[in-house]
């Protein structure tokens, strides 16, 4: 794959550390350019790499709404994920941009870390609704997945979106900054760490999408304690429906089979918070899996929730 790469330095205030980024263009392969940092520094989460991704035409002279995603490396390009699917972010956004369905929109999309990803994106306050004999249920089936749910880290991994992710790219890019045009998005268990983001800073990101979201926390889990924990905490932390707005969405195949015996209890709590068809949306669609591929087909669905014109 060929690139035009040239390296750039861009202002970078919460750091003495200066961030460098590649400039990616390969018509072939994406749509639009990305900016590609490599190690972005954190003082709280292992170094990890950074895109973000501009549409076609991006000018300076416009103000650009922002979506947050997660598992970055997935979203782009097919030809270097590990399963060679992708989420096709770059085509669908450039596609309803051009029908004018939505709003113009950058994306930042964050790299996983394979091996922290689960303790990374586990909403880990959600902990706080769990009895001692059901987080020993918990830690002990975590620990036969070599998981330490000592160290789960998804407060940490949102101050790095939030204070240092955020400034660099409310700095350097012709950005909104208010909560009402930043959107964070993911599926999973990025489902969950979107939903989390949502709850935790209310005053930074306005809208959630969270696809195929794994309520089940883990998988193989009997009389699995979990869902209901995250259930509690999302019912007492889901901010206010005049103000926000949050998408969820399940399949009916393969993992998110799993997730149909609580769908139920998402749209019940959605109504006691005060959401309605404007603020929230919690869909299934039939015979959809558990993949990049699936996700990238109903992607316009959730982008439309979020940006519509």
């Amino acid at each position: 794959m060929k690139y035009w790469v040239f390296i750039l330095i861009s202002s970078f205030l919460f750091s003495q550390r200066i961030p460098t980024y590649e400039v990616l263009s390969n018509k072939l392969d994406f749509e639009g350019t990305i900016h590609r940092i490599m190690k972005f520094p954190s003082k709280y989460v292992q170094v990890r790499t950074v895109d973000v991704w501009l549409p076609e035409g991006y000018s300076n002279t416009k103000k650009y709404e922002v979506l947050y995603m997660h598992d970055g490396q997935m979203l782009f390009d097919g030809k270097t994920t590990w399963n060679k699917q992708e989420w096709g972010v770059d085509e669908t956004i450039s596609e309803l941009t051009l029908n004018q369905q939505i709003n113009e929109v950058i994306v930042v999309a964050i790299w996983n870390i394979p091996e922290v990803r689960h303790l990374d994106y586990f909403p880990q306050k959600a902990m706080v609704y769990l009895t001692r004999e059901e987080k020993k249920i918990v830690f002990d089936k975590a620990n036969s997945l070599l998981l330490n749910f000592n160290n789960l880290s998804a407060d940490n991994y949102l101050k790095f979106i939030v204070n240092e992710v955020k400034p660099y790219v409310d700095s350097t890019y012709s950005v909104e900054t208010t909560a009402s045009k930043t959107a964070i998005m993911g599926s999973s268990m990025g489902g969950l760490i979107s939903m989390y983001a949502l709850c935790e800073y209310p005053n930074i990101f306005g809208k959630a999408a969270c696809l195929s979201t794994h309520w089940i926390g883990l998988n193989n889990l009997e009389h699995n304690p979990i869902p209901e924990a995250i259930f509690s905490y999302l019912n007492r932390y889901l901010p206010q429906s005049k103000t926000h707005k949050i998408y969820f969405d399940y399949g009916t195949e393969t993992l998110d089979a799993s997730y149909l015996p609580y769908q139920s209890k998402v749209s019940e709590i959605l109504r006691a918070k005060g959401y309605n068809s404007f603020s929230s949306e919690n869909k299934r669609f039939e015979a959809a899996d558990h993949s990049e591929n699936a996700w990238k087909n109903r992607l316009s669905v959730p982008l439309l929730f979020l940006f519509k014109k």
